[in-house]
């Protein structure tokens, strides 16, 4: 379980420094937020497949449960899109408010990637094995 809330915080954390150096430097238009959303949450998809692929087929060997495997693989999966979209969204909203996204984006993505990540693995788990 921690390996699929870490993995979304550190996936999560890689694209608010992504957006908040575009704001910095007022790179982002309407248009282009929405491409990077886009394009940030396709990104995360293919990674959560590839990488969240990896770490369930070797879960699944390990515990030698199929299933064990493919929850890891839709947990991880599913954290890493999360993690994109509030990575994007999370330093927008704050700019907007008027808040500093550098100072409060990391602490509200941790938190929401933390606390899906669990979710998502306990309630995959209670639905699938």
């Amino acid at each position: 379980m921690p390996i699929v809330a870490s993995i979304g915080g550190n996936t999560g954390n890689q694209t608010v420094a992504l957006v908040i150096r575009e704001l910095a430097y007022e790179q982002l238009t309407d248009d282009s937020r929405r491409l990077l959303l886009r394009k940030e949450v396709l990104v995360s998809l293919l990674n959560g497949l590839i990488w969240g692929g990896m770490v369930g087929l070797i879960a699944g060997l390990v515990y030698g449960r199929a299933r064990l495997g493919m929850v890891m693989t839709g947990a991880i999966m599913l954290n890493l899109v999360i993690a994109a979209a509030v990575g994007v969204l999370v330093p927008l909203a704050l700019q907007r408010a008027g808040r500093d996204p550098a100072k409060r984006s990391s602490v509200l993505l941790t938190f929401i990637t933390d606390s899906m990540g669990f979710f998502l693995f306990l309630g995959l788990a209670r639905l699938f094995l």
